[in-house]
């Protein structure tokens, strides 16, 4: 059985987020994948450098389409 759990390191131990199928005592394999964090300040940063390089005209365009839901996700009206 294979499963991905969300789990806190605390204390020198791995605290799941949410109760597992798993019988007492099981051995199971833990492949570690740690979640960055990245600060506020640093997640401002990365969206300012989207526009990096694009002419004003570029950007109006871009912003355009992201604002126009309908044309940006190729959706049609119902």
């Amino acid at each position: 059985m294979q499963q991905v759990v969300e789990a806190v390191y605390e204390n020198g131990v791995f605290r799941p987020l949410k109760a597992l199928e798993l019988s007492e005592g099981q051995e199971v394999q833990l492949i570690i994948h740690a979640k960055s964090k990245i600060d506020p300040n640093q997640m401002l940063r990365l969206a300012a450098e989207v526009y990096q390089g694009l002419s004003d005209e570029q950007i109006r365009d871009v912003e355009k389409i992201a604002i126009d839901r309908q044309s940006f996700f190729g959706e049609t009206e119902q």
